[in-house]
């Protein structure tokens, strides 16, 4: 029996590619920019002088360019998938698609639809986000997410964490930015008993998810359920066809 295989291509072993902004603030396991937070090869490409001030729903196609190459660049290299390394880039979602032939993963915003369905009738979905004033309508409909029932809260009133991301500090106080995403989970649940379970919208968020997961009690999603999702559909594993 043969075992012929097919090339042409420089690199093997990675299914998803994640295009990145141009940070230094640390990015710790949970952290989309940290490749030990998961099981599988990933390949990165940071769009150079990308920062979330950059980020605006008019962005010129000058500006939007570097981001079109870097998709391309991904496919070339031979990801089977692309996400994106920041979720407020989910504005630009759609133009990213036509840029290459692939899937290119939304933002965690668009698990919203499925996590509503299986709440109870009674239940909302709680959103958390690094800064919800910058958070805007357009991202929920870019997400296909804008008729879903949400309450938002921000970690803009959180010094640690806020301060870190959208300052682009080098240095971070973990255990700091850990008690801040309880607090505010907590905060949140507090004002909107009818959360029935929380959202991180934030790509640098899931490093603290089960700490928010232990503050709430609540089933927490977040781009890692969502990119994961999709690696698992990419790379099916066998099962034994027999009892």
């Amino acid at each position: 029996m043969s075992n012929i295989v097919t090339g042409k291509k420089n690199i093997y072993g990675f299914k998803i590619g994640v295009i990145m902004l141009d940070m230094q603030f640390p990015r710790i396991p949970g952290d989309v920019g940290n490749a030990h937070t998961w099981n599988y090869p990933v390949l990165y490409r940071v769009v150079k002088d990308a920062l979330p001030n950059k980020i605006a729903e008019d962005i010129t196609d000058e500006d939007l360019a570097p981001f079109l190459n870097a998709a391309r660049e991904l496919e070339a290299q031979g990801v089977s998938a692309i996400a994106l390394g920041c979720g407020f880039l989910s504005i630009f979602h759609a133009r990213i698609k036509t840029a290459v032939k692939i899937p290119v993963i939304p933002s965690a915003l668009a698990l919203l639809p499925l996590i509503y369905r299986m709440l109870p009738p009674e239940k909302i979905v709680g959103v958390m986000t690094a800064d919800a004033t910058g958070l805007m309508p357009a991202h929920f409909k870019a997400s296909g997410a804008q008729d879903v029932p949400v309450a938002i809260i921000g970690m803009e009133e959180e010094r640690e964490f806020y301060t870190s991301v959208m300052q682009n500090k080098p240095q971070m106080d973990i255990d700091l930015c850990r008690e801040e995403h309880k607090r505010v989970a907590q905060k949140l649940l507090r004002k909107n008993p009818q959360v029935g379970a929380m959202l991180l919208e934030c790509t640098n968020m899931p490093a603290y998810s089960q700490a928010i997961q232990e503050a709430t009690g609540l089933p927490v999603f977040d781009i890692t359920t969502l990119i994961d999702f999709v690696h698992g559909a990419l790379e099916r594993k066998s099962f034994p066809l027999a009892l």
